[in-house]
């Protein structure tokens, strides 16, 4: 092959496998080829029992349906931190590692999943109006901001206290490459569209059914249902902060790539209450979120001895360039 074929196959391949995707597969290489395998093995096939169980069992809908805050949180509590401790334990168990002789981590380790099960079942009443219906409706308007609010102010008390001399678990305005990100969405877009074919998946969404005395009234207007969508989409600033930010980067200073697992299996719980093929996949896809976000921060601790500065930095990192970003070497034990 001449040189000048091999200059078209170069330009063919950045067309057709953007850089930043042949990046993210990188990441997700190293990751896979450095974790434990044991320790996967083990989370994995937990993972598929506890989904089981819950299925099976109905354990997310009797949580739910608990009578008093008290109850349902402290069963919450129980699950998220089951899910959360237990890679950890596993890790420590099979590989040796000594996270538990570090107080900062076992706090927050404990911190976490109540956090969280706060969030999830913290009993709001508001009163806009006297129409059931409508009243429920401005119920969710407030509802979901409201929790970003206040998910934020319990977040930026640890950030405070841990993580100051960090950005705030990843959030930042400049500098963000936003490319990586929607290119992911796009992958997303058809496998969207197959599961919202789906019977389960269409009991559940759109969310709006969940006010099913507006849902189908004239009244109803586009822009009431674009507010709607607005503050449920809100819902994932929190959730993407907590687990992107606070469970990876907030983590990754102590334990290097393991904060990934335990934080996909947190993940996939909170998802128990969904469609079992969006929990199921919600496992996975945590993981890979965590990859993107955690492995770039791995290699800087490792190479230059900082921590990952940000959510998005690493789909930044040198993408527009020529080279994949170095974050190959010996990981931190």
């Amino acid at each position: 092959m001449n040189l000048a074929d091999e200059k078209s196959l170069k330009k063919t391949e950045n067309i057709y496998f953007p850089f930043y995707m042949r990046t993210i597969i990188g990441f997700l290489r190293k990751y896979i080829y450095e974790v434990n395998k044991l320790v996967l093995l083990f989370t994995i096939l937990l993972v598929a029992l506890s989904i089981y169980l819950n299925y099976h069992f109905y354990l997310d809908g009797y949580i739910t349906s608990r009578p008093s805050f008290s109850e349902s949180f402290i069963l919450r509590y129980f699950v998220f931190l089951i899910a959360f401790s237990i890679p950890y334990c596993l890790v420590c168990l099979i590989s040796g590692k000594k996270y538990f002789l570090n107080w900062k981590f076992i706090l927050l380790l404990f911190v976490a999943p109540a956090i969280f099960s706060f969030k999830s079942e913290l009993p709001f009443s508001f009163h806009f109006t006297d129409d059931y219906d409508w009243n429920y409706y401005w119920h969710y308007i407030i509802y979901w901001p409201l929790l970003v609010v206040i998910s934020s102010i319990f977040l930026f008390i640890i950030w405070k206290i841990f993580h100051s001399n960090e950005n705030f678990y990843g959030l930042k305005i400049k500098g963000i490459d936003w490319k990586p990100y929607w290119l992911m969405l796009l992958i997303m877009v058809p496998l969207i569209a197959a599961a919202s074919t789906q019977q389960d998946f269409l009991n559940v969404y759109p969310k709006m059914k969940l006010i099913a005395g507006v849902y189908d009234l004239k009244s109803l207007s586009f822009w009431h249902k674009l507010l709607f969508e607005l503050s449920y989409g809100s819902d994932f600033i929190t959730i993407e902060l907590f687990f992107r930010g606070f469970l990876i980067l907030g983590f990754i200073k102590w334990v290097g790539k393991d904060a990934i697992l335990p934080m996909a299996f947190f993940y996939c719980t909170i998802h128990f209450g969904k469609p079992l093929g969006e929990c199921i996949s919600s496992f996975f896809g945590g993981m890979i979120l965590g990859v993107v976000v955690g492995m770039p921060g791995v290699g800087e601790i490792d190479d230059v001895g900082v921590p990952c500065r940000g959510l998005g930095h690493a789909p930044s990192l040198g993408l527009g360039g020529e080279q994949v970003p170095h974050v190959v070497g010996s990981l931190p034990h």
